[in-house]
């Protein structure tokens, strides 16, 4: 099961896996948390079906993933990427600065990482060569959903307060990433 975390492109993937999948979940459950997953669907497929997939995803390297959302909303934003990041931390974002984050998406209520395979969209081989091995056929990932290039820079002051805001998140990518990519965990 492909958890489609918002910004990882997870709507490339689902067009490539389309011929596989059993089940799709589209529009308003496309971006179900894996949270919402242990605790409605995967019951349910465990009752109904005697079915417990394993389960993956895609984490973006978090400054980057911040970077994706503005160039998404770029064209509509009030502010610069700089206050676009101060907005997102801040205790009360402005609806267009609610984004939420990645490692609230991946986890279970009581903070467990809640997916078997944990990839990082910078090593788009490492996670192409494993679904190529386990689909038994070539597949390739046709862009979807490109933003247009903005420039993002961002203030030493404002960088700091991200990186400690999001010191759990930037340690699960690094995780990740020093597991050449592709991190298996027990959900």
């Amino acid at each position: 099961m492909l958890f489609s975390v918002p910004k990882t492109g997870s709507t490339a993937m689902e067009v490539a896996l389309k011929p596989w999948a059993d089940i799709a979940f589209y529009k308003h459950r496309k971006h179900t948390p894996v949270g919402r997953y242990h605790r409605k669907i995967a019951p349910f497929l465990r009752e109904a079906y005697a079915l417990e997939p394993e389960t993956m995803a895609v984490i973006r390297a978090p400054l980057e993933h911040l970077r994706s959302w503005y160039r998404y909303r770029a064209s509509t934003l009030p502010v610069d990427f700089d206050g676009f990041v101060q907005a997102v931390l801040s205790p009360s974002p402005p609806d267009w600065a609610r984004i939420g984050n990645q490692l609230s998406f991946l986890t279970k209520p009581d903070g467990v990482l809640g997916i078997t395979h944990l990839f990082t969209y910078e090593s788009q081989p490492v996670l192409r060569g494993w679904l190529c091995s386990r689909m038994s056929a070539h597949i390739t990932f046709k862009p979807q959903n490109v933003s247009p290039h903005v420039a993002t820079p961002i203030t030493p002051d404002t960088l700091a307060f991200f990186d400690a805001q999001y010191a759990d998140e930037i340690e699960l990518h690094a995780r990740a990433t020093a597991a050449g990519g592709h991190l298996e965990t027990r959900s």
